[in-house]
């Protein structure tokens, strides 16, 4: 298989396939009316995944008053910002859901929104559907449990402490303010809501992992009791309507118990408990398909819970889907020439984009490297070269030096690339602004402050630059992860590195 891209970001080439032909027919089932219905109730202030706290509490604060809701300050997170649930309905069957217990994991919080703005709506034909949920169930939202590490987009709190590994000890306030919660509320069902690597395959496949579920173990011998049976059963419903949008997509978590863990503790302490994880969908680096199918799913599960059609569903389907697999890198080089000395011999490299967070953690570019070298048969790219017959050779630094990144973006980047030309230097240590100062939209690498280029063979641990050649002439350059087909070029650029 011969796959190649030239584009600004390693997934927009399969943007199309977030529009799916089931989005342009007659709705079949609530679920496809949903799905369909999304963008309507889409909360449109949240459109990038890297958001704070403060891009939310305006939506929190919005509800208060409003006679659909019951907005409470349940606590403070350990840098004392607020932490509040979002009540309603009115319905004998006590759900809660809380997102961002890690703070770098943002796609339910959206779809949060989005499901409120949904249940405020009115004469639109959800009517009745909206009239089961809020008479059947009370749903708890906790949305952004960890405040902090969101204002850094990262996994853990401020204290530098794993809530989803805190269920037992609660050194952190977050994890004693949702222990609190469950044991208060004493919900019937519970939604633990994450975001997982966009690296996760299902099974042994190419295929990435969109959406993961797990129905926690509540002890070492993974027991099923009748309130971890519905978790099955709930998943068994869910993961049926994804395969209508995502076939053979949805993966599952190995079921090894992990006594810290909150939905293994949750699952214990008597609350029927799902965790669903959104993980990586090519052409949707943002999230936003998986946000409209945690939308759509989790709606759905609310009116399973309502009616009690989850009961119908076999619990033995859940085994049916298969578990994660770690098999995919974001690029695979396969059966490249590589010199060494007077020796030659073919190798395979994978590839991962690494994000790296800048400005206030509010934003990030692409730091890519070669994680593995050698044989990679196992193993899958979510984009691949077949470089069969090419050599990989690093680039060449280019003679002439500038003083800034806008200078080096006017250059012919086709011409010169075909030349071999990967590196360019700069005079400037900033490049002429802060953007110069982590990465180019320029398919280049850029070496700040007349830097010298990298010596020898690209290999484990490099920075993934090089190119790959048919005898003199350059078939591709892969530019900090990014692939150009230099038979195939547009000068969009991609993420260049500055260094």
């Amino acid at each position: 298989m011969k796959f190649t891209i030239s584009v600004l970001t390693p997934y927009l080439a399969a943007l199309s396939l977030l529009f799916y032909s089931t989005a342009l027919t007659p709705a079949t089932n609530m679920s496809d009316r949903l799905f369909q219905a999304h963008n309507q109730f889409k909360e449109k202030s949240l459109t990038q995944r890297r958001f704070k706290q403060k891009d939310i509490l305006p939506l929190i604060a919005q509800r208060q008053g409003h006679p659909l809701y019951k907005v409470e300050q349940v606590g403070e997170s350990f840098e004392g910002r607020k932490i509040q649930t979002i009540k309603v309905g009115h319905g004998p069957k006590k759900v809660l859901l809380w997102t961002q217990m890690h703070g770098d994991e943002p796609t339910a919080t959206m779809a949060s929104f989005d499901i409120l703005n949904f249940l405020e709506g009115k004469n639109d034909g959800f009517d009745d559907f909206r009239k089961k949920i809020l008479d059947k169930t009370t749903l708890y939202f906790l949305p952004m449990l960890n405040p902090d590490g969101a204002e850094r987009y990262q996994r853990r709190t401020a204290q530098g402490i794993d809530m989803n590994r805190d269920a037992a000890a609660r050194q952190t306030p977050e994890a004693a303010i949702l222990k609190k919660l469950v044991d208060t509320i004493k919900p019937e069902y519970g939604f633990n809501l994450h975001d997982q690597s966009p690296r996760y395959s299902v099974g042994r496949s190419r295929e990435a992992a969109a959406i993961s579920f797990l129905a926690t173990a509540y002890d070492y011998e993974r027991s099923i009791n009748p309130v971890r049976e519905r978790s099955m059963q709930l998943i068994t419903g869910m993961n049926r309507e994804l395969q209508r949008y995502i076939p053979g997509k949805v993966g599952r978590y190995a079921d090894d118990h992990e006594p810290r863990g909150f939905g293994d503790n949750v699952q214990k302490w008597g609350t029927t408990l799902v965790l669903i994880e959104s993980g990586g969908f090519v052409g949707d680096p943002e999230k936003q398909y998986l946000r409209k199918l945690n939308f759509m799913i989790l709606l759905s599960a609310f009116e399973s819970i309502a009616d009690n059609s989850l009961v119908k569903e076999n619990r033995e389907k859940y085994y049916e889907i298969p578990e994660n697999g770690r098999w995919l890198y974001d690029l695979v080089v396969r059966n490249a020439t590589v010199k060494q000395g007077a020796k030659t011999f073919r190798t395979d490299l994978g590839i991962n984009r690494n994000e790296v967070s800048y400005a206030n953690a509010s934003r990030f570019f692409y730091y890519s490297k070669v994680e593995d070298f050698g044989d990679l048969r196992p193993q899958f790219g979510s984009m691949e070269i077949d470089a069969a017959g090419l050599t990989l050779e690093r680039g060449k630094v280019y003679p002439t030096a500038y003083k800034s990144i806008s200078e080096v973006s006017k250059l012919n980047a086709l011409s010169l690339l075909k030349q071999g030309y990967t590196y360019i230097r700069l005079t400037a240590t900033n490049g002429g602004g802060n953007l110069g100062l982590y990465f180019t939209p320029a398919p280049f690498h850029i070496l700040r402050n007349n830097k010298s280029a990298p010596v020898g063979t690209p290999g484990l641990g490099s920075t993934a630059t090089f190119l790959l050649k048919k005898g003199d002439q350059v078939k591709y350059a892969v530019i900090n992860g990014f692939v150009y087909d230099l038979d195939k070029f547009e000068a969009k650029g991609g993420n260049g590195i500055v260094e």
